[in-house]
């Protein structure tokens, strides 16, 4: 994090996780995983929270957020929303993205309506098989046939055309009517 308060905020939100939200519910932070992610070789939900956080980069956590709060930070931050696709999506697009930039291992029908969603495939053989729904191929880095750097330059002139009106594979099929999640974080009567 760049400062101690910053990363102080992201412990906080770790322990009300812990020991506000899922006290008293039948959950846990480290639940079970999707049938996908144990078939990724996924044991639990820490695990997956780890590989997560490592996608952002090597750059300093610059600020932590609340579900929905708006995002005034530049940078990597971070945005506390639960792990289920749509709910976390309209957390950030609530928080002001204009865009939602979605990886996808197994291939996911995922739309983000009202912004763009950007489909990247991990994974050559998944892209083949739903190329009809996936924006990029970021399998071709694993294939060797793509450096990283290469395919950062790809996904961000990929990203520029789509906000300037050419549309994502997911509006082409009219994907995002059913995706507009918002956390219904208290107690629902």
């Amino acid at each position: 994090a760049r400062s101690r308060e910053v990363g102080e905020k992201l412990v906080e939100r770790i322990r009300w996780w812990k020991d506000v939200y899922t006290v008293g519910r039948d959950c846990q932070i480290n639940g079970v995983v999707s049938p996908g992610n144990q078939h990724g070789g996924l044991a639990n939900i820490l695990e997956k929270s780890l590989g997560s956080s490592m996608k952002g980069g090597t750059g300093p956590l610059m600020e932590v957020y609340r579900y929905a709060e708006p995002v005034l930070q530049k940078g990597f931050v971070f945005m506390d929303t639960p792990g289920f696709d749509p709910c976390s999506a309209t957390g950030q697009i609530a928080g002001g993205a204009n865009v939602i930039l979605f990886t996808t291992g197994r291939g996911s029908c995922f739309g983000a309506k009202p912004v763009p969603s950007i489909k990247l495939a991990t994974n050559t053989p998944m892209y083949k098989r739903l190329t009809e729904d996936m924006d990029i191929n970021c399998g071709e880095i694993l294939d060797g046939t793509a450096t990283v750097k290469a395919m950062g330059e790809k996904i961000f002139e990929h990203t520029l055309r789509i906000c300037s009106g050419e549309k994502s594979k997911s509006e082409e099929l009219g994907l995002g009517d059913h995706e507009f999640v918002p956390w219904n974080i208290g107690v629902v009567g």
